[in-house]
């Protein structure tokens, strides 16, 4: 028995509803209205990838979290792997948006970078001034 899954095509905003099949080498994909959402149904089959973000804490901080986001897609089946890593992640204040903070998380080859700035907390500045 071969490979089959039902999907909504994201490539566009035409949000085909596609079908694609595999057996024997040969792939088929049903429904798609362009070529992109063919290589994208035969990706997602045979090797789903996606985009993580969430969220780390952080350390002397104006706010408790930072948004962080990979900056690749990685492999669908790494995401609890790199999720775990993250939860006990915590970063040191200040962090900058683009800041690498994991460099090839997981073996993925994905970098983890922060998606906002987080300044130093109030009554650090308060120290400073």
């Amino acid at each position: 028995m071969g490979k089959e899954k039902e999907l909504v095509c994201i490539c566009c905003p035409l949000g085909c509803r596609l079908k694609v099949f595999a057996e024997d080498g040969k792939t088929c994909v049903l429904g798609n209205h362009c070529k992109r959402g063919k290589e994208y149904a035969i990706k997602e089959l045979f090797h789903p990838m996606r985009s993580l973000t969430t969220t780390v804490r952080v350390k002397g901080g104006a706010y408790p979290l930072v948004p962080v986001r990979t900056n690749r897609e990685i492999p669908k089946e790494k995401i609890m792997e790199c999720m775990k890593i993250l939860k006990g992640m915590i970063v040191t204040a200040p962090v900058k948006t683009g800041d690498i903070l994991i460099k090839d998380i997981a073996g993925t080859g994905s970098d983890i970078i922060a998606s906002k700035d987080s300044g130093a907390s109030f009554q650090d500045l308060d120290k400073m001034l």
